[in-house]
C-alpha cells in the first residue's frame, strides 16, 4: 500500500511539473520570427580571440519587418556556437524545441526592450571553450517566452563568424610563480652548502 502511495505522488508530480513547464517546453525556434532584430558582434581585433582579454562590440536594434514588437519585454543576447563548432559535440546540438537546445548556451546580457538601437561591449568570459561564434538576440514577451531573434550571421550560420581561444590550463601568472620559486629553491640551497662548507672549515681549524 505504501508503495503504490509513493508511486502515486510521484507520478503526481511528474504530471504538476509537465503543466507548469508545458508552456516553455512547446516553444519551437522555428515558431519564432527571425529577423525581427537586426544583430551585430564586431570584435575588438582581427584573428582569433582570446577568452577573457578581447572583446565583442554588440549592437541591435529592431528590423523595420518585426511584426511582433507588441509583445516585446525584454532582450536576451547570447553567444552561440556555429556549425563548424558543433561537429561530434551533442552538448552543443542544435533543436528546434528550445528548452533542449544547446547551441547558445553563453549569457551575453539581458536588457529590457527599447525600441532605440542598442549597444554593449563584452569582454568574452574566462570560461568560454575554444570554438567558432556568433552572436544572436531573442526578444521576449511578458510570460518569459521567446517570440523573436536576431542574429549576427546568416540564416545558415556562415557568416560573420569569429573564433576564440580558451584560457590554456597554465596561466602566465602561475608560471612566473613557478620560476620564481625555482630560482629561490636554489638559491636557498646554495646559500645551504656555503654555510655548511664553512661549518666544516671552522671545526677543522679547531
Amino acid at each position: 500500500m505504501a508503495i503504490h502511495k509513493s508511486l502515486f505522488a510521484s507520478l503526481l508530480i511528474c504530471l504538476l511539473f509537465q503543466i507548469s513547464h508545458g508552456a516553455t517546453k512547446e516553444r519551437l525556434f522555428s515558431d519564432l520570427e527571425k529577423g525581427a532584430l537586426e544583430v551585430t558582434a564586431k570584435p575588438s581585433r582581427e584573428g582569433v580571440l582570446d577568452a577573457g582579454i578581447d572583446k565583442l562590440s554588440i549592437t541591435w536594434k529592431l528590423s523595420s519587418t518585426a511584426t511582433k514588437e507588441a509583445e516585446f519585454t525584454t532582450i536576451k543576447v547570447k553567444l552561440c556556437y556555429a556549425p563548424v563548432s558543433q561537429v561530434d559535440r551533442p552538448w552543443r546540438k542544435t533543436e528546434n524545441e528550445l528548452f533542449k537546445d544547446k547551441s547558445c548556451p553563453h549569457k551575453i546580457i539581458t536588457r529590457a526592450y527599447d525600441k532605440s538601437p542598442q549597444s554593449f561591449e563584452y569582454t568574452l568570459e574566462r570560461d568560454i571553450p575554444t570554438g567558432t561564434y556568433f552572436v544572436r538576440a531573442y526578444a521576449v514577451d511578458a510570460k518569459d517566452h521567446e517570440v523573436a531573434f536576431g542574429q549576427s550571421t546568416n540564416e545558415a550560420k556562415s557568416t560573420n563568424l569569429f573564433s576564440v581561444q580558451a584560457i590554456s590550463g597554465r596561466h602566465k601568472s602561475l608560471d612566473i610563480a613557478s620560476v620564481c620559486f625555482s630560482v629561490f629553491s636554489v638559491l636557498a640551497l646554495l646559500v645551504f652548502f656555503v654555510n655548511e662548507k664553512r661549518k666544516a672549515k671552522i671545526e677543522q681549524s679547531k
